[in-house]
């Protein structure tokens, strides 16, 4: 069936071209990172009760969210962590593979049936759900040396500024900064006097909610329909409090005779930072640290580039005096990885065409081979991503090593073809390359199943470990394919276009 194609060289060509042609559109596509996503799906809920103790915290919210949480679809554990300020964390690991959408959805749906039963206070602070993404790709610092300018300004400068503009950034799964210094209007109490005024801080947390408030005063005057109004006013209503005068002038508690208790008098006001817990300096100056990770299946090498063209545009409208560095890349690591591995497939190829070169003596014999092997492994990138792989440095590492196998498929025809006109000294290379064909396709296939047979069963291999192989087999399994494919195809058409028959001829005598 084979022997039809040297009968046909431009079709063989052409389908080598195909290989090559959607090899190198896979390569263009592909994400790449240093090592295969092996971290299974999981999603993070962050609970804030402010002023609860860890214990109180775990009894009247995480066990009832355990509760509801566990033995959703395709959960493999929970781990839970509270903190005495008030803050807990669950994160729910699933098992690898889970689409991280999807895992967010079910882990709402049964938060979302026990809300009514948590606290009225974690309930209006809120219970964020989010999945979290993969390792980080940036750790971004804008900074200022100016004395004046301080981490609340940087923070929230970044936060107005900054953030939604590299969240839009394509592959960019979340921006955010550490810590939160967003401005929040702080209330200091003083105990002492709060007990000399029989003041709870539920009471003052009533009176700021009840006169702080965006109200809607509605209108006056407007027409029923059935007789003329000439005016119509619009009522308006100061909204939210957002100095710290008008929070004093909060009344906390008042009496019939006029007497009232502001908040000034139990307590300072003053605008400040949300919570002090994180604070970020770099090289001494204040400023605000944005951590940026990226979206599953997105090229880093990509996202972090566009990330840094955005950068250079935003630092034009930077205020005075402020500026950013990027402290951590992992492109750097990534970049070098790949070069190395890179190096060492451009040494591994150049090794085998000397080691041909030397044992066959023959520039045009060493030529087919040379010509045949990138075919393999450049075809073998769409297979990668067939399969939904990327380019890391465990397929890379693979491609490396079947640089070595791939090769003995092409050394094979053309020894082959070597051999035949060795015995029959006058045969041509086009009728050499046909029996020899006719003789060594199956001997090409039953190799070449062999080889895929002990590949191929590690892919199906589960867990993380399970990861690493199959990105590893697949790659190996794809090349070895290709290479018999190429073998049986384009290889005979080189020996037939390329070899000559010098085996029946004497050799010229020299004077």
């Amino acid at each position: 069936m084979f022997s039809k194609f040297i009968r046909r060289p431009v079709f063989a060509i052409v389908i080598s071209v195909m290989i090559v042609f959607v090899g190198v559109l896979a390569i263009q596509k592909l994400p790449i990172s240093q090592f295969p996503d092996i971290a299974p799906t999981t999603v993070n809920i962050f609970i804030a009760y402010p002023g609860s103790s860890a214990d109180v915290l775990v009894k009247s919210t995480l066990i009832t969210l355990e509760q509801a949480i566990n033995g959703v679809q395709d959960m493999r554990y929970i781990a839970t962590d509270a903190t005495s300020a008030g803050e807990a964390t669950l994160r729910i690991i699933f098992e690898p593979g889970t689409d991280p959408n999807t895992a967010v959805i079910r882990v709402k749906t049964r938060v979302d049936q026990v809300m009514p039963l948590l606290p009225e206070l974690v309930q209006r602070e809120g219970v964020i759900i989010s999945p979290v993404q993969p390792s980080m790709l940036m750790y971004v610092n804008l900074y200022s040396k100016e004395k004046s300018i301080d981490e609340k300004f940087l923070f929230n400068y970044a936060t107005v500024k900054m953030i939604p503009e590299i969240q839009r950034t394509k592959g960019v799964a979340r921006a955010q900064i550490l810590g939160s210094r967003r401005y929040a209007m702080r209330v200091w109490l003083n105990p002492e006097r709060m007990r000399a005024y029989s003041i709870s801080t539920d009471d003052v947390m009533k009176a700021i909610g009840e006169q702080s408030i965006i109200g809607r005063p509605g209108r006056i005057g407007q027409s029923s329909g059935i007789a003329a109004q000439s005016l119509e006013y619009v009522l308006t209503y100061k909204g939210r409090y957002n100095k710290p005068e008008e929070y004093e002038g909060i009344i906390i508690r008042a009496n019939a005779q006029g007497e009232s208790i502001h908040l000034r008098d139990i307590a300072r006001v003053e605008l400040g930072s949300e919570f002090f817990d994180i604070y970020s300096n770099l090289d001494g100056h204040a400023s605000a640290a944005i951590v940026l990770r990226q979206n599953y299946g997105s090229n880093a090498s990509d996202v972090i580039e566009e990330v840094k063209k955005k950068l250079e545009v935003m630092k034009g409208s930077f205020p005075p005096g402020v500026d950013y560095k990027i402290s951590y890349d992992v492109s750097n690591f990534l970049d070098a990885s790949i070069e190395q591995v890179i190096d060492t497939l451009r040494d591994a190829f150049i090794l085998v065409a000397l080691v041909v070169f030397i044992f066959l003596g023959d520039w045009r014999s060493t030529l087919i081979p040379i010509l045949a092997v990138p075919v393999s492994l450049i075809g073998a990138f769409f297979v990668i991503q067939a399969f939904g792989l990327s380019i890391n440095l465990i397929t890379l590492f693979a491609l490396v090593l079947a640089i070595g196998i791939v090769v003995d498929d092409a050394i094979v025809v053309v020894e082959a073809v070597h051999a035949k006109m060795e015995e029959e000294p006058h045969i041509t290379p086009f009728g050499a390359v046909r029996k020899v064909l006719g003789e060594i396709s199956g001997a090409i296939i039953a190799i070449t199943l062999v080889m895929v047979s002990v590949f191929l069963p590690i892919s199906f291999m589960s867990g993380p470990v399970g990861t690493f192989y199959r990105q590893f087999s697949i790659t190996m399994a794809s090349s070895i394919v290709i290479s018999a494919l190429i073998a049986l195809t384009l290889t005979p058409v080189l020996c037939a276009m390329l070899l000559k028959n010098h085996h029946g001829h004497p050799p010229k005598k020299t004077r």
